[in-house]
């Protein structure tokens, strides 16, 4: 496992589930974000589950990392819970360990369950929609957002890999939008 800090301490992530429905980009942040922490020297194992009617239906899409071999498929709890739906977080918030902490797309989710190590909220969709001009940039701004609680994965290692997955007709907005939420992030983590 890999070391990480959360408000100034270091900690250990074993993994993290991004979750939400089919459009909003689940697949690919989980995608983006398991490439970047090999890029950073790690070992990683990336699933990913979506509904047959793909947009629109439940998606998620689970990371593990560590320095070491990893041998179990299928975490019971996950360290991070990434939701950018009602439906996934209630899908999916008992999949989060107690001490766990949960992200949130605030415009989108209303967690009743508050994790120990805390619930972080960024409005994504609002940021991407208004300030970015494409909705479809939120996935970006949870990632980045994300990024800078975790502090697992190096910033420029997301940046390759959001270079290399991303289209180029999209890369500028993309990394735009991951900068926006890094920022937000970094300011959040530092309260």
């Amino acid at each position: 496992m890999r070391d990480f800090k959360m408000n100034g301490q270091a900690n250990k992530l074993a993994n993290i589930r991004f979750c939400g429905f089919g459009g909003q980009g689940i697949l690919l942040s989980g995608f983006i974000f398991g490439t970047a922490a090999v890029i950073d020297g790690n070992k990683v194992l990336q699933t990913q589950s979506y509904g047959s009617e793909s947009r629109g239906g439940g998606c998620r899409s689970d990371v593990v990392i560590s320095g070491e071999e990893i041998h179990d498929l299928a975490p019971a709890r996950f360290d991070a819970l990434v939701a950018l739906s009602q439906s996934a977080y209630d899908t999916y918030i008992n999949s989060l360990h107690e001490d766990g902490f949960l992200v949130v797309d605030e415009d989108l989710v209303n967690p009743e369950k508050q994790p120990a190590a805390g619930t972080y909220r960024v409005k994504a969709t609002e940021i991407a929609h208004k300030k970015l001009g494409n909705k479809l940039a939120a996935n970006m701004v949870m990632m980045g957002f994300t990024s800078a609680l975790l502090e697992s994965v190096s910033k420029e290692s997301l940046k390759k890999a959001i270079g290399q997955y991303v289209s180029k007709d999209t890369s500028e907005l993309n990394l735009q939008a991951f900068e926006e939420g890094y920022r937000l992030g970094k300011e959040q983590s530092s309260r």
